[in-house]
């Protein structure tokens, strides 16, 4: 629970500045790693040092002295902190007691000493040898009746080395089943891209940002899920680019910031206004918002403007003129209803981006998470190829990505897909037949689960269980398991639902050296803009009874496939020779790996449609058509709210810092609910009323959160906001994109069931 008073106030400073630095010299006090800690941050995104644990934002290529921000430092005050969880703190906690504590409470406890093994007659954890845990996991595999049976699960923490080898090892073990973190936020971009622009990545690198003549940030909040990219806006704003910022919530970072590393700025109290323009779009009114800009584009190419890049449309594109026919069908009253911006400022949005000749579109999860995000993000493409933003400096597709190397994970292998061009150089290079069929996503792992058809599951980093949508549902299959494996840092709730056996394995963090009977190793990391840099920790391990990520993936291989072709044993000592098979399997990207990765700058990945040429099927860039205004399906409950989950500010993923939210003015509390005032008073509540929501949806699972206390807040009519994972009990596994998998946490339908007068709470807006 979290200790004091649940409190709110309205944020009225900008977002960074002294907030910022001031909340940096707390969390390093808190972790009592203040000396530590500071070192460790000069190291952290430089040459020689190590990347960010939190975010896959780039590093700049002309870097400063301090390269971090307020969460990059919390992610590292919490990895480098001075707390343990050790045998004597298991012994004196039943797995029942802990499942009783908070997420934060868990986080709080340190970091993990040793492995660990769950005993049945006593509900608790207890030490287990490194031998042991991976004799147990060999058994549990070579038991199973089909590999199938398994799910290997991927964190976007993993580094490009140990992902390698864990995609060659599970494809060794004979299945794709390989649900990761993507499927949960990104998936949209790397399957609803490819059909449009041929690749499931961005086509922007950092120098964009400084030839970009408009910006549009749509469906993501900067300041607290990539705040280092905070720094490029402001340098764009001070030179006068529009930042058009879409969403449904008013984000304190795209209105004001102060950028902690301005002396001038710091000394003066001073910040810059970010967004030139907000475009307060309903829950699900992106789609009527980009069609509603590019019908001003039609139009006005229709009466003679010289408004579309015509040369860029007839040498690299096709299907244009079914779009334009689509779009120009669409009645603007109907675009005004379903975006809920009005006609006047879509087509002030569109004169915006008309007039740059250069445009990037950055977007988040505000974008991917719904129904049909993958079409969604196929209309921006569409956007962008209007004004021939492919190609050329300053434009592009950005999509934010959220864990550090996610992106890196899928292109070494983390893929439950895979192509079969790859699939035919992992048999060339390693000597054995990798299995063809698809494996299973997020989704599909669960219903897997509760079919009793995954009996083992195996997670490298992350906290699954929170992470999923349906809690309660996927906890009951979590439990059905007979061998659940956490590879982890920190104790999480991932640990206490497991199978009837389960493992903890604790792993060095990003932050801590390597070393190895070859000497000090490091690894890679790609960020969401395709740069492949080095990662080198600078910190003792937390223990001495830790291991790499690339051991333990080694030897579970070992212990699982001990006729295999592979030489696993010999990756342990030397990271170089897992970098040399990387270049082999993939020929084209990671060419002469080891040499170029020496750089102290990395290299970037070829992205083809940054030079105009298109993996596509047709060889080109395709317009595709997305008949219609809604990316989610209509609900007729009068009653309806569209909720979306969002993370407070002090917290990443599924990590809770803290129980403040000081951006949006929430202390000491998480059960809370931002809603339109007068949506509240419709409905007869009292700011700071207590109520109970229940999710709409056809099938006979009561799906209900109570206790979240009503705020005031900026929300458009019809949306609410609260925090993931706490409401994830309120999104069912079936409410998902069809095309990727990625469940809807952006615009769950709900209503509100129950209320109480408002409690006693400290109100200051």
């Amino acid at each position: 629970m979290a200790n004091g008073k649940p409190r709110y106030k309205t944020y009225e400073s900008p977002a960074g500045g002294w907030g910022a630095t001031a909340a940096t010299a707390k969390v390093l006090m808190q972790q009592s790693v203040l000396t530590k800690g500071s070192k460790a941050l000069l190291s952290m995104n430089q040459p020689g040092g190590f990347k960010c644990p939190s975010c896959a934002f780039p590093d700049p290529a002309c870097r400063k002295k301090l390269e971090f921000c307020e969460n990059g430092a919390k992610a590292l005050a919490f990895e480098a902190t001075r707390y343990r969880v050790t045998r004597e703190f298991f012994a004196a906690h039943t797995v029942s007691e802990l499942m009783e504590k908070s997420d934060h409470w868990l986080e709080m406890q340190g970091r993990l000493t040793e492995p660990m093994r769950y005993d049945a007659a006593s509900d608790k954890y207890v030490p287990c040898t490194w031998d042991d845990a991976f004799d147990l996991i060999g058994r549990h595999l070579r038991a199973l009746d089909s590999p199938h049976q398994a799910e290997f699960y991927t964190s976007g923490r993993t580094p490009n080395e140990a992902a390698f080898l864990y995609s060659i090892f599970v494809r060794e073990f004979g299945t794709n089943n390989f649900p990761d973190c993507s499927n949960m936020c990104h998936e949209p971009t790397s399957r609803g891209l490819p059909p449009s622009i041929g690749v499931g990545k961005g086509t922007v690198v950092m120098e964009d940002f400084d030839h970009a003549e408009a910006i549009f940030v749509i469906g993501q909040n900067t300041g607290t899920n990539s705040p280092r990219m905070m720094t490029n806006l402001v340098e764009a704003r001070k030179r006068g680019v529009p930042i058009v910022a879409v969403n449904p919530m008013p984000e304190r970072a795209l209105v004001r910031f102060a950028d902690p590393q301005d002396i001038v700025q710091m000394a003066t109290f001073g910040s810059t206004e970010i967004a030139s323009e907000f475009v307060h779009i309903r829950i699900g009114g992106d789609l009527a918002l980009f069609k509603g800009m590019m019908k001003v584009i039609f139009e006005r190419d229709a009466a003679g403007e010289n408004v579309i890049d015509w040369d860029f449309i007839n040498d690299h594109s096709t299907g244009i003129d079914a779009v334009r026919d689509e779009v120009m069908a669409q009645d603007w009253a109907e675009i005004v209803e379903i975006s809920g911006v009005s006609e006047e400022q879509i087509r002030r949005v569109a004169e915006i981006y008309i007039r740059s000749g250069a445009t990037m579109i950055c977007y988040g999860m505000g974008l991917t998470q719904h129904q049909e995000g993958s079409r969604l993000l196929q209309q921006v493409a569409n956007l962008l190829f209007l004004r021939g933003n492919f190609g050329k400096p300053g434009a592009g597709i950005s999509p934010i990505r959220g864990h550090s190397n996610v992106q890196g994970d899928r292109t070494v292998g983390i893929d439950e897909r895979p192509s079969q061009e790859y699939l035919d150089q992992v048999r060339e290079v390693f000597g054995f037949e990798p299995p063809r069929d698809w494996g299973h996503h997020t989704l599909e792992a669960v219903e897997a689960m509760e079919k009793g058809t995954a009996r083992v599951f195996i997670g490298m980093g992350g906290n699954f269980v929170r992470a999923i949508p349906d809690t309660e549902r996927s906890y009951q299959a979590m439990r059905k398991l007979d061998l659940t494996v956490g590879i982890t840092t920190k104790l999480n709730r991932g640990h206490l639902v497991h199978g009837k056996e389960a493992l903890i394995l604790p792993v060095i963090a990003r932050s801590e050296v390597i070393r190895t009977s070859g000497g000090e190793q490091f690894v890679t990391i790609e960020d969401s803009m395709a740069n492949v840099t080095a990662s080198r920790g600078v910190l003792e391990p937390a223990s001495p009874d830790l291991k790499p990520e690339v051991e333990i993936v080694c030897r579970m291989a070992m212990a699982a496939l001990p006729d295999s072709r592979v030489p696993w044993e010999s990756f342990i000592a030397d990271y170089d020779r897992i970098r040399f098979k990387i270049s082999e399997v993939y020929p084209e990207i990671y060419r002469d790996f080891n040499d170029k990765i020496r750089y102290p700058e990395g290299f970037h990945l070829d992205v083809p449609p940054r030079r105009r040429d298109w993996p596509t099927p047709s060889g080109k860039a395709n317009f595709l058509v997305f008949p219609g205004l809604h990316v989610n399906e209509p609900v007729s409950d009068p009653g309806m709210l569209r909720l979306a989950t969002v993370r407070s500010h002090d917290q990443f993923n599924t990590t809770i810092y803290s129980y403040n939210d000081r951006y949006r003015g929430v202390y000491n509390d998480r059960m809370v609910l931002f809603m339109n005032a007068e949506d509240r008073a419709v409905r007869g509540l009292e700011d700071g009323a207590t109520v109970t929501l229940e999710t709409i949806f056809d099938d006979d699972v009561k799906r209900r959160v109570p206790g979240l206390t009503v705020i005031d807040y900026p929300m458009p009519r019809g949306a609410v906001a609260g925090y993931y994972p706490e409401l994830n009990p309120l999104l069912p596994l079936e409410y998902f994109d069809e095309i990727s998998g990625t469940p809807a946490a952006k615009s769950i339908p709900v209503r509100i069931v129950e209320s109480q007068a408002a409690m006693h709470r400290d109100f200051d807006v």
